[in-house]
């Protein structure tokens, strides 16, 4: 049995490991927003003065059984030291009700834009302002209230409310931050959720109150879970630790250390004496909720533990991993007991059915697995999702099982047979790039599940999703006729679209690492693609041949830009130059150095005579084109900037960063004019203006587009 660690002033716990999975898909996104967890917070709280004077406090909830009474009173061990409550939880007065059926300030998908927007321009660009958004963000979670009565769906906009037998929407909470995690109070009058960074938000699912934030963790919180009594909530954090609050009133009980790796998932035996932990350090921990000391260790997983499990009369748990295998372990002992194999792929959930007959694994290869509890026997397998499936819940009463997928999809399945009985769409992943047409009569964007989605630019109806890619389409490009359009994979292949019918017309190969950027020649006659593979290559057009091979880069290339002329074409790259080469002969005419860190983003001026380049040292430079000699330098992104577009008229420049947000520039003088805040959840990826520039669209990692404009 090992020691916890006692929590010292000061003490920082750091995982020892690496969990891929977390840091790429939750960790790092969110991470871009600096000072996201008490700076949320402090907004929540103004947001609230605001909103309304009173204070809300939450009414007690009564004990009910021993475990209740020793939480109040119980002098834990010296392993887990209780923490000082006054920081640990904010009351927060009370707004208005943020849980909103829409309308909101701004259009959504299927809405048309207002009618007669003037061009946006530096004369205007203080009027700049949130047309609409497209898209509900990107699916985490989704889970039964506890009456079985809705599903609700966790997403990195916020939380949806859906009638459980129409899946129809109900409400919507609007959260600061993606939600990483949810957790019901047994008698649902409480919804926790991860999703303000460090920081854990207590609301009141009816009317989207918030009633508290729990404040003390130093990183993102990534697991949640109420005792069975409802006083206690638990969270687990990538800080390696869990942490217990009691729920009437947001003090801090104890914090637990003793995992090396993030926590990542959460459960309370059925009698609320005893808590499970899983985490990133391949280890399941098994706590005393009464004194918070160590019970057990359980190892034998080969990878991250993903989801912890109790069994219905608590003496079985099961533990899901990074491994591909479901255990189940003696809860008295900590023996293992058996290893459920067949999943082919990272097991992301398990959950046992309240009847406690069957258990039920969500997996990366797409399936949820039904399994005999009692004897490990499979049962089924539900196929259906296209993406991998991130988590897996019963409904009350166990006759159906919810699951939400990164395939942008929830779906209610029927457990007696494994039917899949519906689905709820309109979701969508990661948005990586995104491109106008040249008529700009519609939008395209590529995606983190390996699609690109077509969207009409005046009301965002979804026109075709484009399928071919095994890998995020990081790139996108409208051919100069508006004939073709063409997408760049992390898969390191090329697909050329016919852009009227989405059909494939080729796929071009050549490339050993991902594709990261692409351009059309103004004549139409040339694709060129960056990769990183540190080349640029040209392509011609008509029939796919490889042109030429620019070699040069020594890291990864990250964008191209022609000029408009069609004779120059810019790349940039992680070796932090951008190169300038001559279209004919791939000769290199100059490189251009004076960024600090990796290159992003390069683009020409619609005269030619300028070129930006936008770089994670957080600046944006200006070349001139004719010399190869730096004009001005553009300071003021909090973040590594990330995409650059100029308008059509050449008098603005727009960057994004991974600070979310979006700065217009006068491209004169290089003034700074105007920042656009407030609209992205997460980091946005890339900008384009409209062809007739009265829109701006931006895209994000959080699934969302979003147009700006002059109302």
């Amino acid at each position: 049995m090992a020691q916890s660690q006692s929590t010292g002033a000061g003490d920082k716990q750091r995982a020892s490991g690496v969990w891929p999975w977390v840091r790429r898909n939750l960790i790092a996104p969110v991470r871009a927003t600096r000072g996201w967890g008490y700076i949320v917070v402090f907004v929540l709280a103004i947001v609230s003065l605001v909103g309304g004077a009173g204070v809300l406090t939450l009414a007690a909830l009564q004990g009910r059984d021993m475990v209740a009474a020793r939480l109040a009173t119980a002098t834990p061990t010296p392993t887990p030291t209780p923490l000082p409550p006054t920081p640990a939880s904010t009351l927060i007065p009370s707004p208005q009700a943020t849980a909103t059926p829409l309308p909101r300030p701004f259009a959504l998908a299927g809405t048309p834009l207002p009618a007669r927007l003037a061009a946006i321009s530096p004369a205007n660009a203080g009027q700049v302002v949130p047309l609409a958004r497209w898209g509900r963000g990107r699916v985490t979670q989704a889970i039964w209230s506890p009456a079985g009565t809705e599903v609700v769906v966790a997403s990195s906009l916020g939380i949806y409310f859906y009638d459980a037998e129409a899946l129809e929407l109900r409400r919507f909470i609007e959260t600061p931050m993606q939600v990483m995690g949810l957790a019901y109070s047994p008698d649902g009058r409480i919804l926790a959720a991860a999703s303000g960074g460090s920081v854990v938000q207590l609301w009141r699912p009816g009317d989207g109150l918030l009633l508290r934030a729990l404040v003390g963790h130093t990183d993102l919180v990534l697991s949640l879970a109420f005792s069975p009594d409802g006083e206690v909530l638990a969270s687990g954090s990538a800080d390696t630790t869990v942490r217990l609050w009691r729920v009437r009133d947001g003090a801090l009980l104890f914090t637990l250390k003793g995992h090396t790796g993030y926590i990542t998932s959460l459960a309370f035996s059925p009698d609320g004496t005893l808590l499970a932990s899983g985490s990133s350090d391949n280890s399941v921990r098994l706590w005393q909720v009464g004194s918070g000391s160590p019970v057990h260790i359980l190892t034998g997983h080969t990878n991250s533990v993903r989801s912890v499990a109790f069994s219905p009369n608590g003496l079985v748990l099961a533990s899901a991993g990074g491994d591909k295998t479901v255990r189940l372990w003696r809860v008295e002992d900590g023996t293992l007991t058996r290893t459920l194999q067949g999943h082919t792929d990272v097991v992301t959930g398990v959950a046992f059915a309240p009847s406690e007959g069957v258990i039920a694994s969500a997996s990366a290869d797409h399936t949820v697995r039904l399994w005999r509890a009692n004897n490990g026997r499979l049962l089924r397998t539900l196929e259906g999702h296209t993406g991998p499936v991130e988590s897996v819940a019963f409904s009350p009463d166990a006759a159906h099982l919810v699951t939400a997928s990164a395939d942008s999809t929830v779906q209610v399945w029927a457990t007696s047979n494994g039917t899949a009985l519906r689905k709820l769409q309109g979701y969508t992943s990661r948005i990586y790039s995104l491109a106008f047409a040249p008529d700009g009569g519609t939008l395209a964007l590529g995606l983190g599940d390996n699609s690109v989605q077509v969207w009409r630019a005046d009301d965002g109806t979804l026109v075709r999703t484009l399928k071919g890619h095994s890998g995020p389409v990081r790139s996108l490009a409208f051919s100069p006729d508006g004939q073709m359009l063409a997408s760049a994979s992390e898969d390191a292949t090329i697909q050329v679209w016919r852009a009227d019918d989405g059909t494939l017309v080729r796929t071009l190969k050549g490339h050993t690492n991902a594709v990261r950027g692409l351009a059309f020649s103004p004549d139409g006659q040339t694709l060129a693609s960056a990769s990183a593979d540190a080349s640029v290559r040209l392509w011609r057009v008509g029939d796919g041949a490889l042109l030429r091979t620019l070699v040069g880069h020594t890291d990864h290339v990250n964008a191209l830009a022609f000029s408009p002329d069609g004779r120059l074409l810019a790349s940039a790259s992680d070796d932090r130059s951008v190169r300038l080469w001559r279209v004919v002969g791939g000769t290199l005419l100059v490189t251009l150095v004076g960024h600090t860190d990796r290159v992003t983003s390069v683009a020409f001026s619609p005269d030619g005579a300028l070129l930006a380049s936008g770089s994670d040292d957080g600046t944006i430079r200006l070349w001139e084109v004719k010399e190869g000699i730096p004009l001005r330098l553009l300071e003021g992104h909090r973040g590594e900037v990330e995409s650059l577009a100029f308008s059509p008229d050449g008098r603005l420049l727009a960057s994004a960063a991974r600070d979310t947000s979006i700065r217009l520039w006068q491209v004169s003088d290089g003034a700074f004019l105007r920042a656009l805040e407030g609209g992205h959840q997460e980091r946005i990826t890339s900008l384009a203006f409209s062809p007739d520039g009265r829109l701006l669209a931006s895209a994000s990692l959080d699934g969302t587009l979003r147009l700006w404009g002059v109302r």
